[in-house]
Parts: C-alpha cells; sequence; structure tokens
C-alpha cells in the first residue's frame, strides 16, 4: 500500500461524507485511499447499502481494486484505474440516497472527457441526502456555467423508506472545468413553495403551503401542490425555490409520521429568512457541494452562512488528496467568504 492515503472515518462529523468525498478525490487524483472507522459517528456504523453502492459504482468506473466492500465493513482499501466515461447503471436496493451514489462518482465524469448517461435508482427524496429538487435546480445549474452539458431528468419519485425512485443524468464534458465566482445573489426573479404528496392527503401539502404563504407573506400565486401517483411508497416532501438573478436556492423539509405539516414548513420558514437575511449567494448545503468542483477547476470563491461542520470535514479530506489552499474567513455576522486556490 506503498503511497496510500490513510483516512480516519472517525473524523469531525464521523459520517459517510468522509467516504464518498474519499472516493471522489481518489478518482480524479487516481491516488488509492485505506479508511478505517467507516461511519463511526452514526447509529449504525460501516457501510449501508446507499454507501455500498457507492463504492462499487466508483468501482466500475475505474475498474479499482477493492478491499473491504460489504456490508457492515468498517474498513477499505481502495485503488483506482482509469476513469471511463459510458452507459451506467447505479440501483440503491433501499432507500438510501441515489442522489449521494451521483455525488461520489460525479466530478471523475466531469473531468474525464466524453459523454456519460447515467440511470440511478433508490431514494431521490431521503431527509438525510440531497433531494433531486436541490440536484437540478442548484447545484447543476452551476456546473452547468463551468463548461460542462448536464442534463436530469426525474423519472419516479422515491421516498423514505421505501426508495424505489429513479432518475437520469446526462453529462458531456471536455475534460476541463472552468474557474467560477459566486459573490453576489443579485435581485429575486422568483420564489415558489412546492409541496409534493405521493399516496397520503392532499389536505397534508395544503397546510404546508398555507404555513408558508403565512410566514413567508406570499401571494397564492407562489404555492403549489403536486400529487404524485407513480411513487412506489407514500411520501411528502415541501421544497421552497429562491430564484435570483446569479443562483438559485432550494429548500427542503419532508413529512414524517408524528411530525404536523405546519412544523415542516416553519423549519423551511427559518432556514429561507437566515439565508435571505444574509444576503450570501450560496447556502448552507450547497457550499458543501461546490468545494469539489472548485477544486477541480483550480479555484474559485463564493459567499456563504457560517461553515457545518460537515464542510469544515469535507475541508481537511480534500487537502489529504491534493496540495490545495482553501481559506474560510468571517466578513460579518453571518456571511463567510470561501475561497479555493490551488498551490
Amino acid at each position: 500500500m506503498t503511497g496510500t492515503i490513510e483516512i480516519d472515518g472517525s473524523y469531525g462529523e464521523g459520517g459517510g461524507q468522509i467516504l464518498r468525498t474519499s472516493l471522489a478525490m481518489s478518482l480524479v487524483t487516481g491516488k488509492p485511499f485505506h479508511i478505517e472507522n467507516i461511519r463511526l459517528g452514526r447509529k449504525k456504523p460501516g457501510l449501508l447499502q446507499q454507501h455500498l453502492t457507492a463504492v462499487n459504482a466508483s468501482a466500475r468506473i475505474s475498474q479499482a481494486e477493492v478491499e473491504g466492500n460489504v456490508l457492515g465493513s468498517k474498513k477499505l482499501y481502495f485503488a483506482p484505474k482509469t476513469v471511463k466515461p459510458g452507459r451506467y447503471h447505479f440501483s440503491v436496493k433501499t432507500a438510501g440516497s441515489s442522489t449521494l451514489v451521483l455525488q461520489t462518482v460525479f466530478p471523475a465524469l466531469l473531468i474525464t472527457h466524453g459523454k456519460s448517461e447515467l440511470l440511478l435508482e433508490g431514494g431521490t427524496h431521503n431527509p438525510y441526502a440531497p433531494p433531486f429538487d436541490f440536484l437540478a435546480r442548484t447545484y447543476l445549474p452551476i456546473i452547468s456555467r463551468m463548461g460542462v452539458k448536464i442534463s436530469a431528468t426525474l423519472k419516479r419519485h422515491g421516498f423514505y423508506p421505501v426508495g424505489g425512485g429513479r432518475f437520469n443524468i446526462s453529462i458531456e464534458s471536455t475534460g476541463k472545468l472552468s474557474k467560477i465566482n459566486i459573490l453576489k445573489r443579485g435581485e429575486i426573479k422568483r420564489q415558489i413553495a412546492r409541496a409534493v404528496v405521493a399516496k397520503l392527503p392532499r389536505s397534508i401539502g395544503e397546510r404546508e403551503i398555507k404555513r408558508i404563504g403565512d410566514k413567508l407573506m406570499w401571494d397564492r400565486r407562489c404555492l403549489h401542490i403536486e400529487e404524485v401517483t407513480n411513487s412506489a411508497g407514500p411520501g411528502n416532501v415541501l421544497t421552497v425555490e429562491i430564484e435570483s438573478e446569479q443562483i438559485t436556492e432550494v429548500f427542503t423539509g419532508f413529512g414524517e409520521r408524528g411530525v404536523s405539516a405546519e412544523r415542516v414548513a416553519d423549519k423551511i420558514v427559518l432556514e429561507v429568512k437566515e439565508y435571505l437575511s444574509a444576503g450570501v449567494p450560496v447556502g448552507k448545503y450547497l457550499a458543501d457541494q461546490l468545494l469539489i468542483p472548485m477544486v477541480l477547476a483550480g479555484g474559485g470563491t463564493f459567499q456563504t452562512l457560517p461553515l457545518t461542520r460537515h464542510t469544515r470535514t469535507n475541508i481537511e479530506i480534500l487537502k489529504q488528496f491534493l496540495n490545495i489552499n482553501i481559506t474560510s474567513s468571517q466578513l460579518k455576522n453571518n456571511v463567510w467568504q470561501i475561497e479555493v486556490r490551488t498551490k
């Protein structure tokens, strides 16, 4: 294992993101890594189905040598070869997040010349992961601005705990990303709240969007309900979309047993108000996901809310794979600036 990067999976927030970031960076750098204490900070440590799918997907696109890729494993060795674009089908057999599986293989395909067509199955709307709506309306449009042709289509919602969702994504890359700076939000052009209900009473969605309208003082034309009939199981997701000149942010809440529709809406209202009052373009969850693309592009700067523990952990993992400089500075109370530079 000469030259192998050693990763401690219990570092920082001690979750699956450490593994996913390590896999993504191993794919883009070609550097092997060995990780122990996988997800030690979680109730069920070790590889769950979602994480195992991400490992196997990473191995498939790179013909990697892998040891420890079994359910429950707390350690893993991963040594990639050449990443190849192509047609791939990755399925999480549970409601585990299919968007997080994409997050793992996506960076390598962004800097690999050629076209890839991916079909991903599993959870598309999971309370512990970015939902498809965030992917399609917030994250992918920014990546497109960095010079990659991308399109994504949701075929079927997959809610926790049944899963069964699916989406397609097409990636056409020249093999290079352009730098991007996101320092201003610009004028707000549109704001929409959308409650999706699947195999549940429509009244749940009606209560959610009414609460959003009342709390944010939005016109009824901004409030929408979508009833889904083709999902594998029941579910409810509430999204609030803030479309500005430079960026679109999506805030998400999930209905769950024992939690009122009003409480689901109230949580989002707090996040939206925090974002709007700070005046920053990048929300706290997007901040975490912009780091790898900016590293691959050779740099970039953005302004965001105070950094989450998740983001700080991610920064440290990135530094273990590449000689980069990522600085965070507080500009005012709720405004931070992140700058990525290659050394």
